[in-house]
C-alpha cells in the first residue's frame, strides 16, 4: 500500500512559498518604524575651490563638479543590483536634515524609494511646509570610492551619517552621462545628487 501523505508535507511548498516571499518584501520595502535619533541641523557644504581633475573609474570617466560634505539622516536607503548605473552607485540614500532631521516631521511621513526616485506622502497634512520638505532632503545616488565601498553598504535607515566626497558628472565612451544637480532647490528629473563618496561616517540612533 501506498505511503499517505500527510497534511505538513501537503502545506510545505506553500510555507516555503509564503516565506520567499516575506523575505523578497523584507528586502525591497524597509518596514515602518519610528525614529527617535539625533537629528542634523546644519546644512550641507558645496565649494568649486581646488577641484581635482576628471579621473578613470573603471570604463567611466568621472569630472568632479563641486566638492561637497553633508551630515544627515538616512530617511530611506535602495540598494540596486540590475540597472546600468548600479556598477557606479549600487545604493542610493535619502537624506534629511534640517526641518527633515527632526522626529516629529521624519515620522509624519510616509517615505520610499524605486527606480532612483525618492518619494514622500502624508496622511492629511504635511508636518512641515512642503517646501522645506524639498529643499531640505534630496536623493542622492551615491558612488562610493572602492575603499568605502563596504563601509557605505553597511549605512541603514535612520542613521547619522557623514559623507565627504565630489558631485560629479559621470561619462562613458559610447555617450552615456550622468550628472549631478548641483543645487538644493531644484525637484523633479535631474535635481538629485550623484555623489562620489570618498569618506563615510555614520552611527546608529
Amino acid at each position: 500500500m501506498a505511503p499517505s501523505l500527510s497534511l505538513p508535507a501537503v502545506l510545505m511548498p506553500a510555507i516555503a512559498l509564503s516565506i520567499l516571499a516575506a523575505g523578497a518584501w523584507t528586502y525591497f520595502h524597509e518596514p515602518a518604524a519610528r525614529w527617535r535619533g539625533e537629528p542634523a541641523p546644519a546644512d550641507p557644504i558645496q565649494t568649486t575651490a581646488d577641484l581635482p581633475g576628471p579621473f578613470a573609474h573603471e570604463a567611466f570617466t568621472i569630472t568632479p563638479l563641486a566638492r561637497y560634505t553633508t551630515t544627515a539622516v538616512v530617511l530611506a536607503r535602495a540598494r540596486y543590483h540590475m540597472d546600468q548605473q548600479a556598477a557606479l552607485a549600487p545604493v542610493d540614500l535619502a537624506l534629511g536634515w534640517g526641518p527633515m532631521s527632526g522626529a516629529e516631521v521624519i515620522n509624519g511621513l510616509s517615505i520610499s524609494q524605486s527606480g532612483r526616485w525618492y518619494e514622500y506622502r502624508w496622511a492629511d497634512e504635511p508636518p512641515i511646509d512642503p517646501g522645506a520638505i524639498a529643499t531640505h532632503s534630496a536623493n542622492t545616488h551615491c558612488l562610493p570610492a572602492p575603499r568605502v565601498r563596504n563601509k557605505l553598504l553597511g549605512v541603514s535607515r535612520h542613521d547619522l551619517v557623514t559623507l565627504d566626497g565630489y558631485l560629479v558628472e559621470v561619462t562613458r565612451p559610447d555617450g552615456w552621462s550622468w550628472t549631478s544637480s548641483l543645487s538644493r532647490d531644484d525637484t523633479g528629473g535631474g535635481s538629485c545628487e550623484v555623489f562620489w563618496v570618498t569618506q563615510v561616517k555614520h552611527r546608529r540612533p
